[in-house]
């Protein structure tokens, strides 16, 4: 991967790999998102290589461990140049399976590394992050079994996703912590204000997650009844009703900055996520997901996007402007509990 179109690259955490400074979530391949076509995902995750994206971000609650499946032979195929992220914590409610707990309890932790290391048929996963915070056990014992899992060799270096900066200093003080994702969008800048701070003192990347705000930002739906009946983004409060017609509303200074740089709504989105590393100093890897061969080369080229000071100050109220929580239950997300 020597080709000057390849992206560029930043290191998780203080100890961590170095990776390709955008990465790609996978969850759509297999789940959420409505129907799917396998072999344009495989195209996908091969075109993503070839651009220099190595890290590939999947989890064991996206189609019940089939996204993990689904991935298994592509990472095969290229182990030496990937970076396997996954993760545990969402479990099925056995009182109603359509529905998600969160568990970090011991057993379950280990019950899920055992499942994932075979449904990706690797010896160590690279990344594995802790999805969401069960309030109930203590942060420090669930990273301490997770610590457990690095001394073994299971795992080599861990995450965590939607913590608080007080839950992060807490983990980061039991075990190194490489990365803590969390949604981080012109629409979600929730972390702002301690997260992402606490993260640059403990040396500790950024890994935003649905940085298009989950399509939204591209302009390729405005509310969700133009979704398929299985995407889940129709439960969102964010797209249904009053507040998706208020959003829509708010891509024009998007559009405004694409047309000046020639670029999609989508890379301008993303350009913006990626210059937060610049403006928070610290690094960045945002994982926007695609199925798509193209629009991993249209979300590449969002790396080479530079926005002046003047593209920053038009997009920057946007965030205060959305309308609607950006899950139907907040608990899911650190913002409900910083």
């Amino acid at each position: 991967m020597t080709d000057s179109s390849t992206i560029a690259t930043a290191r998780l955490g203080a100890e961590g790999p170095e990776v390709g400074v955008q990465g790609l979530g996978c969850m759509g391949m297999s789940f959420a998102y409505g129907p799917t076509d396998a072999d344009e995902s495989r195209a996908t995750l091969e075109r993503a290589l070839e651009l220099g994206v190595t890290l590939y971000d999947t989890a064991d609650a996206y189609g019940a461990g089939e996204n993990e499946k689904f991935l298994s032979p592509f990472f095969k195929a290229h182990r030496d140049e990937v970076v396997i992220a996954t993760k545990f914590a969402l479990a099925i409610d056995p009182d109603d399976p359509t529905k998600r707990i969160i568990r970090n309890d011991t057993p379950y932790i280990r019950q899920c590394v055992e499942a994932s290391l075979k449904r990706l048929d690797v010896d160590a996963i690279d990344l594995y992050y802790m999805h969401r915070r069960d309030v109930n056990v203590p942060i420090e014992e669930t990273v301490g079994v997770m610590a457990d899992l690095v001394r073994e060799g299971k795992v080599k270096h861990l995450g965590l996703s939607e913590v608080t900066a007080d839950e992060l200093r807490a983990a980061h003080a039991v075990h190194p912590v490489a990365a803590v994702q969390s949604e981080w969008s012109l629409f979600s800048r929730d972390i702002e204000p301690k997260v992402v701070p606490t993260a640059r003192e403990l040396g500790v990347t950024l890994v935003p997650y649905s940085p298009l705000g989950r399509g939204f930002l591209t302009g390729s739906f405005a509310k969700a009844e133009d979704l398929t009946a299985d995407d889940f983004r129709r439960q969102q409060p964010r797209f249904t009703g009053e507040n998706a017609a208020a959003n829509a509303a708010l891509l024009d200074p998007i559009r405004t900055v694409a047309e000046s740089h020639g670029a999609s709504l989508g890379q301008i989105a993303l350009a913006w996520v990626q210059q937060q590393a610049a403006v928070h100093g610290l690094p960045i890897v945002p994982i926007p997901g695609t199925r798509k061969p193209s629009r991993v080369e249209e979300n590449a080229g969002a790396t080479r996007i530079v926005l002046s000071e003047e593209d920053l100050a038009l997009l920057e109220p946007i965030a205060s402007k959305v309308a609607g929580d950006r899950y139907a239950d907040m608990r899911f997300a650190s913002a409900g509990r910083e």
